[in-house]
């Protein structure tokens, strides 16, 4: 029998890189916040996940209207997050009382991604314990060394991309240390108790909203789904 699911929908980011004074997650995309759209996904998989929205103290009530406004009726549990992102992801987890479950952490900001990605995610980390998703790198890769760059085999690179999956009594043992720089992501927190990663191909529409770049191709990306 397939383990329970939850997914934690984390949304802490501001307007800052958008060029204006509205969270990020809360800017209309065709018509709806980006946020409404990344849990529709969530809400539409054949087993659906109890879905744990993670917000800003300062952001809850505005979330709350907004709901209100665009009747929006998707059941989800808001959590208040925390000073960095790690904070968030693990007050997120402390809303989840099961441990012999598996979890997907995802980004608020990427309404673009793939039913198909999210189920084969769900079913790595349900056998191997964890699934990130990947796609390979398009352009040219360099790294930088002091003052100068060399080149870099793209072929030894992949980019990731959320939802990352994990069996829950995993994954909230590793938030149980201390935060640290080093952890760019969930898998990063995990990789540092010494578990391996096991990746998943992504897709390549599942962009993380940050700019008006990013939304304008959102907004295509969404436009052709309806033709």
């Amino acid at each position: 029998m397939p383990e329970k699911r939850y997914v934690i929908i984390v949304a802490g980011g501001s307007g800052v890189r958008m060029g204006g004074d509205i969270p990020k997650q809360f800017i209309e995309l065709c018509g709806r916040p980006i946020l409404m759209r990344t849990i529709e996904v969530f809400s539409k998989l054949p087993i659906s996940p109890e879905i744990i929205v993670v917000l800003p103290q300062l952001q809850i009530e505005k979330w709350k209207i907004l709901c209100t406004e665009h009747n929006f009726g998707i059941k989800h549990t808001v959590v208040v997050g925390g000073t960095e992102r790690f904070y968030s992801v693990q007050n997120g987890l402390q809303a989840i009382d099961d441990d012999d479950s598996i979890v997907a952490i995802h980004d608020g900001v990427r309404p673009l991604v793939s039913s198909t990605v999210i189920e084969e995610c769900y079913r790595v980390a349900e056998i191997k314990g964890n699934a990130i998703p990947v796609i390979p790198p398009v352009e040219s890769v360099r790294l930088i060394e002091n003052d100068s760059s060399i080149a870099f085999l793209r072929s030894n690179v992949i980019l990731v991309q959320t939802p990352q999956v994990f069996k829950t009594g995993l994954i909230k043992q590793c938030y149980r240390q201390p935060y640290s720089i080093n952890f760019t992501d969930d898998a990063s927190v995990v990789e540092a108790r010494g578990e391996n990663i096991f990746t998943v191909e992504g897709n390549r529409e599942n962009i993380k909203i940050t700019n008006q770049v990013d939304l304008l191709i959102a907004e295509a990306l969404l436009q052709k789904d309806k033709l």
